[in-house]
């Protein structure tokens, strides 16, 4: 499927793309190294405190399916490490009273989550960092704080036109 999508974006004249949260597994990067040429994995970092937070502050709107996160995250900075704010991202006041929590979103479930997806990243890490291809980006903060600093990293300016990070 992924070959056949990156073939059909090459003849429309795509001259790059971005995976979320793929590969997962080293034989997944390196069968995704068999379809394409990888130049850049980047391996966005978030503090786990502040990753739990967000986790649990997710809300979906029971009506509209629509995703907000509720946490307020203001880590002071404390033995030599920055400290982080991210706002919450608050729902719209049509939906304000008809915000759910995933039954999942526990922080048991959330922990465990975090294990796994530790001990299945480290090894994807790992090969892409021997091949020179991995950028680790710490992040900031929210958006707001963390886009400027990401596109420094990359060396890309933010342009005017402002595309959309969002795909």
């Amino acid at each position: 499927l992924l070959s056949k999508r990156l073939e059909a974006g090459e003849a429309k004249g795509e001259s790059g793309f971005i995976l979320d949260g793929f590969p997962r597994t080293v034989r997944q990067a390196e069968i995704l190294e068999g379809v394409t040429d990888i130049d850049l994995v980047i391996n966005l970092k978030l503090r786990e405190e502040a990753l739990l937070a967000k986790c649990l502050g997710r809300r979906i709107c029971s009506e509209c399916g629509g995703n907000y996160n509720v946490a307020c995250i203001d880590i002071k900075a404390e033995n030599g490490r920055p400290g982080m704010y991210m706002a919450p991202l608050p729902p719209p006041p049509q939906c304000a009273s008809k915000l759910i929590t995933r039954p999942d979103d526990t922080e048991e479930v959330v922990k465990q989550r975090l294990r796994i997806y530790q001990a299945m990243t480290r090894p994807v890490e790992d090969f892409y960092r021997s091949r020179g291809k991995l950028l680790e980006f710490d992040l900031p903060g929210g958006i707001p704080e963390s886009w400027p600093k990401l596109l420094c990293a990359l060396n890309l300016e933010d342009r005017e036109d402002k595309q959309s990070a969002a795909a």
